[in-house]
This record gives C-alpha cells, structure tokens and sequence, in this order.
C-alpha cells in the first residue's frame, strides 16, 4: 500500500476523499504466467492464514477443556480425531492403554496444547491426562465448582485413578455426590476412561487423615507423620491382613497415595510394626530414633468407630479429640461437655473406643445413651 495525492486518486474514482482507500482492476491479461501463480500462491496463503487464525482463535479459549470429535484414522502410532474445523492428534503416550478407536467414533479428549506450525495450528489431545479426568468429573457433577472443589487427581490411567474432594458446604457430602446413586455419576467417567477404577478421596487439612483416607480401600490403623527439613515422611500401620490390600497391586495403591498426598509412604503391617519395634528396643534404642515414626501422631479416624456420625466427629475433633487413641484416653467428664454428648454417651463412646483399640474393658460403663447416639 502507498500513498497518492488526492487529485491522483480522484482520476480512478472521482468520489475519492482524504483518508480513503482505493485501489484499481488489473486485468490478468497485464501478468505473465509466473507472475499471475504467484499471485496465486499469495491469494491462497493469505486465505489459509486467515482460517487459521479462526481456528486459533476459536480453540484456544478451550485449552485445558475437553472437546469431543471424530475418529478418523491412525497416523504411525498417533490417532487423528476430526474436530470439525480442524483435526487433532492423540498421540501414542496420550492414550489409555490397549484402548482403541473404529473409523466413526465419538472420542473426548482434554485438549492439551496449541502448537503453532507451518501448516497451521496443532491441536493435541489427552486422556491420560489427570485434568481430563477432573474435567469430566465437573461435568458429571452439578455439585462443581460451586459447592465441591477438586483437590487433587493421579492416575496410573486405564487401571486406577484417585481424586481428592474437598465440600465448600457442610451439608453436601462430597464424595457421595460424586459418587452418585448406585455409583452412577462414577460409572458413567469409568465407561468413558475404558474401565480405570476411580476412589474417590474425602480431602482432609490434617496429612495423617489424609494419608490413611488415601489408602482407601484399605483400613489404615495408626498413621504418624514426619515433616523433616527436606522430605515428608509417613509411617502407616495397618492389619496384618490389610497389608497387601494398602500397598496394591505392583505397589500401585500406596505409589498412587504417596503422589495424591505428597507424602512419602511407609507401610508396615502390625506384625512388622510390633517386631521391627522390639528388635530395636532390644539394641537399646529409643523408639523415637527407629526408622519409624513415633506413635500418637496421627491414629485410626473418628469415623471407623461404629455409629460415629458426622455431627459427632466434627464436635469431637472442634474439641481437640480427633483421634481414636484420644477419645479412648478421655475422661467421660471431659467428653460430656461437648455438644452433643451425655455422660452416657460420653462413657459409651470411650467404652467403643476402648475396645477398638483393644484396651481392656473397664467397669462401671454403661451401654445405655441419652442425648447422642453411636
């Protein structure tokens, strides 16, 4: 583009004012041949640059969201998917394990990233992604974001994921919600991700609940944390038979935990716990200089007594008894000041406590309730 004075510009078009653009036929007779394809060439340019610019556009604001398109075919080992206005690639260490795709299918991926290339934007998906298993999540959930917050999500993707959700409101249980009725709301995410096994987490500020909720499905019995100058540590006890339940199939429970939580996780049955403590005793060690942690840190949840209810933890734990050996060591006095609590709930509560933890019973308490129930 030049500039012309406006007596030059009026001889091409007589309305022409200061200000204006203007420009002029040339009729293709004027070019030679390699000219005219060059012009070509331009022309086509400019129109792709323009298309994809629209594709950016239009796309970016969707990065980190999942988009759904259509299986078109294989490239090497990479799946294309047809998003409409543009493909995608899935590459071979996005994809779920052993899953695969027929010409025609509907496939969901996170869109993971906008690369700019020579011929044009690439978009490129995941499903191995933890955040396309969180994106999924929110969507299948009417709870998020306003009532439950996702707190954490791994995956060892197509064999085991777990999520940490932590409720904004009081009333809403997060991991029932998300869980849905007869696992609904669960079930629909595991067809999509080909089967992967979902535990859903109960976020906790507290490491030691955290870590023992973490390890679900296993039952944890004593958890004792040590945040040392530069690496966390957690020693975890569990039954004797829980053992390999909590370090999962090819340590893939406790690996999956540890990351969850940021902890590095020890676990140890009772009968390892109980002989690796003697034997270090026996060489005249302190037990706070073992390689485990010291007991009393952290212990079995409130909420594995039986009939602990909610409303009964959280006064429990407001009042400094957040731990099972705590509530088993309380007065019945102090227990009975609290909300919620009688000085027979307070004596049946310790009592179930007690045995719990498998001290010997006490005389005097009585199995009757009066305002609490348990």
């Amino acid at each position: 583009m030049e500039e012309v004075s406006l007596a030059e510009a009026m001889e091409s078009d007589p309305g022409a004012e200061v200000g204006d653009e203007i420009g002029s036929f040339l009729e293709i007779d004027d070019f030679g041949r390699i000219a005219a394809q060059a012009a070509k060439q331009v022309i086509f340019q400019k129109v792709r640059e323009a298309e994809w610019s629209v594709v950016a556009r239009e796309f970016g604001g969707k990065k980190g969201n999942v988009v759904a398109g259509v299986y078109i075919g294989q490239e090497k080992r990479n799946f294309i998917v047809d998003l409409g206005k543009t493909e995608a690639i899935l590459p071979f260490k996005e994809q779920i394990p052993r899953e695969s795709f027929h010409r025609g299918d509907r496939v969901k991926a996170l869109l993971l990233d906008i690369r700019t290339t020579t011929r044009g934007p690439q978009m490129i998906l995941s499903r191995t992604h933890p955040d396309f298993l969180a994106r999924l999540k929110e969507k299948e959930v009417p709870e998020m974001p306003r009532d439950i917050e996702i707190k954490g999500v791994v995956r060892d993707p197509g064999e085991r994921a777990k999520v940490a959700v932590l409720s904004r409101d009081p009333n809403v249980d997060p991991v029932g919600s998300c869980v849905g009725v007869k696992g609904s709301r669960v079930q629909a995410i595991v067809r999509e991700i080909h089967g992967e096994k979902i535990d859903i987490i109960d976020w906790s500020p507290d490491p030691g609940t955290f870590i023992a909720r973490a390890l679900s499905p296993a039952k944890v019995l004593r958890v004792a944390t040590r945040d040392g100058e530069f690496d966390k540590v957690a020693t975890v006890v569990v039954a004797n038979q829980q053992l390999s339940l909590a370090i999962g199939r090819r340590g893939q429970n406790v690996r999956l935990a540890a990351k969850l939580t940021g902890w590095k996780i020890d676990i140890f049955s009772e009968q390892q716990y109980e002989a690796d403590r003697m034997a270090r005793s026996a060489e005249g060690e302190q037990e706070g200089e073992t390689g485990l942690a010291p007991e009393g840190q952290s212990m079995i949840l409130l909420e594995d007594l039986p009939g602990m209810g909610g409303n009964m933890a959280d006064a429990l734990k407001a009042a400094g008894f957040d731990t099972v050996e705590k509530v088993a060591n309380a007065s019945a006095e102090d227990i009975a000041k609290l909300p919620k609590f009688g000085p027979k709930t307070a004596a049946k509560l310790i009592e179930t406590a007690r045995d719990f933890m498998g001290y010997p019973k006490t005389s005097g308490a009585s199995a009757e309730t009066d305002s609490g129930s348990l």
